[in-house]
This record gives structure tokens, sequence and C-alpha cells, in this order.
């Protein structure tokens, strides 16, 4: 069976090396082993080094000198809009929240939750439940543009269990 060992972060590689793609949700783009099939059919194991997120268009490197696509499959989910200043204010009520947000020129996507919902129309912001690609924001720690999970060490450089003088909605 073919091998996947390297992600090719997307506008890196070359697209006229491209074998397949395949099309993966939100959820199921954070990997590290497992067998995958793409979308015209080809089959190859996905090994990498260490658990990491897929991005939409990062190619897998396979071992015969092709690339696979990634995808971001289309999902549910919840497209926040208003004006820029209010835009502003509700990614800082989310990202205070810790929630996977994709940024976009003129709205913010999240997966659908109905009390992050409730509160961004609280704050004057519409809600559109749609279906659309969702490639969230790796994260200010992921220096390489591709987010790494460290289990319960996650490196966050605070202790969630005392004061701060704010508060965390779990």
């Amino acid at each position: 069976m073919l091998r996947a060992t390297k992600i090719l972060p997307a506008g890196t590689w070359d697209r006229s090396l491209e074998a397949d793609s395949i099309a993966l949700a939100h959820d199921n783009r954070h990997r590290r082993r497992i067998a995958m099939k793409g979308e015209g059919g080809t089959e190859f194991l996905l090994d990498l080094a260490e658990a990491s997120y897929l991005r939409d268009r990062d190619g897998l490197a396979l071992d015969n000198g092709r690339i696979v696509r990634v995808v971001a499959a289309e999902e549910p989910v919840a497209e926040i809009t208003g004006n820029a200043h209010l835009i502003a204010r509700v990614a800082w009520h989310i990202g205070n929240r810790h929630v996977p947000a994709q940024i976009l020129p003129d709205r913010i996507r999240i997966a659908r939750d109905h009390v992050l919902e409730e509160m961004v129309e609280r704050l004057g912001a519409r809600v559109s439940h749609v279906n659309a690609p969702f490639d969230p924001e790796p994260g200010a720690y992921a220096a390489d543009g591709h987010e790494h999970h460290h289990g319960d060490d996650d490196g966050h450089d605070h202790d969630h269990s005392r004061s701060h003088g704010h508060s965390h909605d779990h």
C-alpha cells in the first residue's frame, strides 16, 4: 500500500503531481496514522510522525512521488455576519471560549452550536445555517500553520483552575 508521510502546506506543492484528492470534514482532519481512500480511488496509509491538522489544499506526499490534495468537505456550519465592529466583537467572544473559528473577509464560520449562536445573536450579529467547507484558524501557537495537539499538556501558559480576573465558559 502507498504511504503518505509528509504534509505539503497549501500553495507549496506542484499541482501537476496531484494523483487524487480526499474530502474530509473538520473533525476528521486531525490525523497521524490511518488508511485512506481518495475520491478517485487511490488507497494509501497516512503515516505521519505526529498527529497533525490537515488544512484545505494541503498535499499529502505519497512515497511514489505523487500527491493527494486535502479538501475541506462541506459540512453544516453557522455563518455569522454583521458590520466590521460587530464581527470584531463576536470574534473576541468566540475566541474567549476557545471555539474553532474560520475568519473570512466578511463573516465568521463556526460549527453549529445553539448556545453560541444565541450569544452572537444577542450581540446583534446575524446567524445563517449553511453547508460549506470549514477550515478554522490553526491557532496562535501553530508556528508552521499546522496545529499540533499534545493531549492534556496543550502548551497553555496559564492554569484554567484559578482566577485570572476573567472567566472562561467551557
